[in-house]
């Protein structure tokens, strides 16, 4: 480790949506951000192929070109914009403390404000067919690419409500869609079942997995296994949505800060306040409920200004 200790007035740990609106905020309030944009740089956002629905963007883009442009927005603002990952906190109890960071397992830093963008990781099956046509037709997001698929046949991973309520999302927009339960029950709430049950371009496969996903550049099809009876079949769709569930990348904070059972940061009311003092937490890595670009933006402007008001009240 260097023997000359870094001091950030507001460091923000992870890119993305909410990271880069952070730092955009911060850097107009004179915090003089510096972000650490973690392995990924630009988040999830940067493994989809079109944007459609973020505000400003009238004729779409792609992820990678939209992580881009806000980063090139917040650096016009002066934040500094740094390749690297947070491998170890210590978090200061106390108000007006300062919070040491090791970066890459090597760099110590120190910052008066953190604002925590980490975001979270979208489960999948971890095929091979899978993770080649991620982008090409695999997604793990309904509400972000069912656009897309208007019209088409499109199939939907999973038991639980997310699975439920992604496949009737996309009943209105498809022409149809096939849910593929592992086992022979669903996970989902009774009112989300009766919902799938009543949907009548819905159907549902019980003891049903991928066992590849078909198509070179693009989905043409998966082919499904019937795990009780080794059975397969081929079901022609231009669409998979996997719907397994997400992991929010909060291992570092275990047992530091708050978190719910799943493992996502609980913040203070409408705030983005944590349960420490001077630390934030902005985007998907507190949030299970919406999971959009927009809505972490938000929080990323909510996270800002809650550290812009922290640092004044301790003048």
């Amino acid at each position: 480790m260097s023997d000359t200790i870094e001091r950030i007035k507001c460091l923000i740990i992870g890119s993305g949506p909410a990271g880069y609106t952070a730092a955009i905020y911060a850097a107009r309030a004179d915090l003089q951000p510096v972000m650490y944009t973690g392995l990924q740089m630009g988040g999830q956002l940067t493994t989809t192929t079109e944007v459609d629905n973020f505000p400003g963007y009238p004729k779409g883009t792609d992820g990678t070109a939209m992580m881009e442009d806000l980063k090139t927005q917040a650096e016009r603002f002066g934040t500094e914009v740094r390749f690297g990952l947070a491998t170890e906190v210590e978090f200061s109890k106390e108000e007006g403390g300062i919070h040491k960071i090791t970066i890459d397992g090597v760099t110590a830093i120190e910052a008066e404000t953190v604002i925590i963008s980490t975001g979270a990781t979208a489960k999948y099956l971890g095929l091979e067919s899978e993770e080649r046509l991620k982008g090409g037709g695999v997604s793990a997001c309904a509400t972000c690419d069912g656009f897309f698929y208007k019209g088409q046949d499109v199939v939907v991973v999973g038991a639980g409500d997310t699975a439920a309520e992604e496949a009737t999302y996309l009943s209105n927009i498809c022409k149809s869609v096939t849910l593929l339960v592992r086992k022979d029950y669903m996970r989902a709430s009774k009112a989300m079942q009766h919902r799938v049950q009543k949907t009548k371009n819905l159907k549902v496969l019980f003891n049903t997995e991928i066992d590849v996903v078909l198509g070179e550049s693009v989905v043409e099809g998966v082919r499904a296994v019937n795990n009780q009876t080794n059975e397969k079949h081929d079901i022609p769709v231009t669409g998979v949505f996997i719907a397994i569930g997400h992991k929010p990348n909060t291992d570092i904070f275990t047992d530091i800060l708050d978190m719910d059972e799943a493992g996502y940061l609980i913040t203070k009311g409408k705030s983005t306040k944590t349960n420490l003092p001077g630390v934030f937490a902005a985007g998907d890595v507190q949030d299970k409920e919406y999971r959009q670009a927009v809505t972490a933006a938000g929080t990323g402007c909510m996270a800002a200004l809650d550290a812009e008001r922290y640092l004044g009240s301790l003048e």
